[in-house]
């Protein structure tokens, strides 16, 4: 079973949370196929949200052929995401240990989780694949020559 935890003040709307929190359940192996996810009852009573809202998250799972809704049953999880093999556990202790240092450096929850972001999510200005070759620009170094070279300073004997 999965406990949904909704971040009011995240901007991410709350079906969308529900649908992220399930695949995540689904990626780490907390549900599996032939699990029930809890009825839209419990998750209503539990967050008190509208009943709604967890209809239209059930709807995009089944949409995308995670979940199937049993009449008079419930929601039932069809099938997982990723395939948690080795490669999973070697990563997994890898990324433990990452976090073991970055704790012992001083970083707190907070700090981690933008730092983890921001390389993630490619915005430190890197392209997602990795940092440039060596003498290769980066991206924010290729935007300014290219800035630069499109933008020129009048002549002295341009009017403008």
């Amino acid at each position: 079973m999965v406990d949904y935890r909704i971040d009011r003040r995240s901007g991410v709307a709350t079906y969308l949370q529900i649908v992220q929190q399930t695949k995540q359940a689904l990626r780490l192996g907390l549900l599996e196929p032939g699990d029930r996810l809890p009825t839209a009852r419990e998750v209503v009573e539990a967050l008190a949200i509208n009943p709604n809202t967890v209809l239209k998250a059930y709807r995009e799972l089944e949409r995308e052929g995670l979940v199937e809704g049993r009449r008079g049953m419930g929601t039932f999880v069809r099938r997982t995401l990723g395939d948690g093999g080795a490669a999973d556990g070697v990563l997994r202790t890898e990324l433990a240990q990452w976090l073991a240092r970055a704790r012992r450096a001083g970083l707190e929850h907070d700090d981690i989780t933008a730092l983890f972001t921001s390389v993630l999510g490619g915005s430190d200005g890197e392209p997602e694949d990795g940092p440039p070759a060596a003498g290769e620009p980066t991206q924010s170094q290729k935007q300014t020559q290219s800035q630069n070279q499109n933008h020129r300073e009048p002549d002295q004997g341009d009017e403008e």
